[in-house]
């Protein structure tokens, strides 16, 4: 279970954001980067700490095993696009343990404040961000909106012939990223509107594999403007 997390409550709460850390990460350093998300109101904003360990520094976390399906880190090597996305969708399993996790988590959030899932807006960046779209799409009930940081749609395999809803979706990424290939946000897109989703999305120029201002603020700009319709 998720018994860790950071909380900031600004007002009467009556939308939620959930923000996913990435792998060998941690919550406080998704709250030094996210700031400015406390200033919406009367929103919740919760960032859940990983129940896993790092498999690679035992004082961070991760929300599945990256090793396990790629031992030798060889998707960050390959010239072959269908063998990078093959990579990330031998990562099924770890998702769906992830996902267990998380939607058990947002269903006890959601009734604690007495709010509904399409007030929910579920964020994350690098694998949090897998999380987030895989969780969102297979989430019985259609999202507030699905925000990326610097990811890609993992599963996409098991999410095609599965998904259970279709959020709008914002993909985030950087131009110069060395982790997760800047390619995997046209990739998402492109997927994700076979589902039917809305996608909106931002590259950042000459950014790199984190969480950047231009992204954060964006990020809020696509909450508020469907909070506000």
């Amino acid at each position: 279970m998720i018994t860790e997390e950071i909380a900031h409550i600004n007002g009467i709460p009556k939308k939620l954001i959930v923000f996913l850390h990435g792998y060998q990460d941690c919550a406080e350093h998704i709250e030094r980067k996210t700031e400015l998300f406390r200033n919406i109101p009367d929103v919740a904003f919760h960032i859940p700490q990983s129940p896993f360990f790092s498999e690679i520094d035992p004082v961070k976390r991760q929300w599945f095993s990256l090793h396990q399906y790629d031992p030798n880190d060889e998707r960050r090597r390959t010239a072959f696009w269908d063998d990078y996305v093959g990579f990330y969708n031998r990562m099924t399993l770890g998702l769906a343990e992830a996902n267990s996790h998380i939607s058990e988590y947002i269903d006890n959030l959601l009734g604690e404040y007495g709010l509904g899932y399409e007030d929910v807006f579920l964020c994350g960046f690098s694998q949090g961000a897998m999380c987030a779209a895989y969780s969102g799409l297979m989430c019985p009930y259609k999202m507030g909106g699905v925000v990326c940081f610097s990811g890609i749609l993992a599963a996409q395999g098991f999410i095609i012939n599965h998904y259970k809803s279709r959020p709008d979706f914002l993909l985030v990424h950087g131009t110069q990223d060395d982790k997760v290939r800047f390619d995997a946000m046209s990739f998402s897109e492109q997927n994700l509107k076979k589902l039917q989703c809305h996608v909106e999305t931002l590259d950042v120029q000459n950014g790199m594999h984190k969480i950047m201002p231009e992204g954060v603020e964006a990020a809020i700009r696509f909450i508020q403007s469907r909070i506000n319709d």
